[in-house]
């Protein structure tokens, strides 16, 4: 058996594995022996034996796993909910002073307002960028006309060597644009798709960041704090992992008991009570697509009312399952 090795929350270590591995065969595994690897308990993979106090049973990974994963997509949502509480508490304080561009150098931090300048803010950016570029892209459909600007910046990187990845929510999954927009560039370009997903958000070689303001459209802050930065690429990268490939090899979505993800989506937000505007605004998608779904769930479970149909989703087990 391997030795145990200190290591990072929320990992299985090899050790670890073997006991879990162990454990699974024998159908149970000593206390006293499942202490040697701490992991196994961290990531709730044994539970007590009520009939033998000194002995534990494993959880079987079919069990375990989607456990571990809704632990992961709650924190993940508790982080989306802390960010949207900072961006709206700051988002009165960002157009205060001048139109123009306002620079606080000593926190590493530019606020650019009105499209022109914003943009022109990233394109210096990505002319100075030569290995990565990572995006957040939220809301509904990009225009076209939205992708043809952004294909000079995108292919410079891409010259260079670099690599580019883009996260979009799921409503774009059938975006006809967006597909083309990909087409036309030549390198190392991923694209992955999620439900729901934060503010809009750049960076450039991990060093330099842009996030859109809450509430004002045209206004973006520059930030160059190399510990946000980091963080914001610490987020990117777990939702990276959280997310469904869609390009350049798209990954079909699995539909059992006839629910597709975006119908078990917007399952999960009728739970929370949720009105149908909202569920369409945080599924980036319109109100009128939102209640066509929501129709069909009905239709499914057969649910007579609104208030049976969050009771009959909870029962019908749709939201046991993770989509990847």
């Amino acid at each position: 058996m391997a030795e145990h090795r200190p290591h990072e929350d929320g990992a299985l270590c090899e050790a670890g594995r073997g006991l879990y591995v162990h454990a699974l065969q024998s159908g149970r595994i000593h206390a006293e022996e499942a202490r040697e690897a701490p992991c196994l308990g961290g990531l709730g993979l044994l539970q007590p034996d009520t009939e033998h106090a000194e002995w534990l049973l494993p959880i079987a990974p079919s069990v375990a796993l989607p456990r571990i994963l809704h632990t992961i997509d709650v924190s993940v949502t508790a982080q989306r909910q802390r960010e949207s509480r900072l961006a709206d508490a700051f988002a009165p304080l960002m157009t205060l002073g001048s139109e123009r561009t306002r620079t606080a150098r000593s926190s590493g931090t530019t606020l650019h307002t009105g499209v022109s300048h914003v943009n022109e803010a990233i394109d210096r950016v990505v002319s100075r960028s030569r290995s990565e570029a990572l995006a957040i892209q939220p809301g509904g459909k990009r225009s076209a006309d939205e992708l043809v600007r952004s294909l000079p910046r995108v292919n410079h990187i891409l010259s260079l060597g670099g690599r580019m990845r883009t996260l979009y929510q799921h409503t774009t999954r059938y975006s006809g644009p967006a597909l083309a927009h990909y087409e036309q560039l030549d390198g190392d370009v991923e694209v992955r798709t999620l439900d729901e997903l934060p503010h809009r958000m750049m960076v450039f070689d991990r060093s330099v960041a842009f996030i859109a303001v809450s509430k004002s459209p045209d206004a973006a802050l520059e930030i160059r704090q190399p510990a946000i930065v980091d963080y914001m690429v610490a987020t990117f990268d777990l939702l990276w992992r959280l997310a469904v490939p869609r390009w350049p090899q798209p990954i079909p979505q699995p539909t059992p008991h006839g629910i597709t993800p975006r119908q078990q989506a917007i399952a999960a937000l009728l739970t929370e009570g949720l009105t149908d505007a909202d569920i369409a605004a945080r599924l980036g998608m319109n109100v009128r697509t939102a209640r066509v779904h929501i129709a069909k769930l009905s239709a499914v479970l057969k649910s007579t009312s609104r208030a049976q149909l969050g009771y009959l989703i909870g029962k019908s087990g749709i939201l046991d399952r993770t989509t990847g």
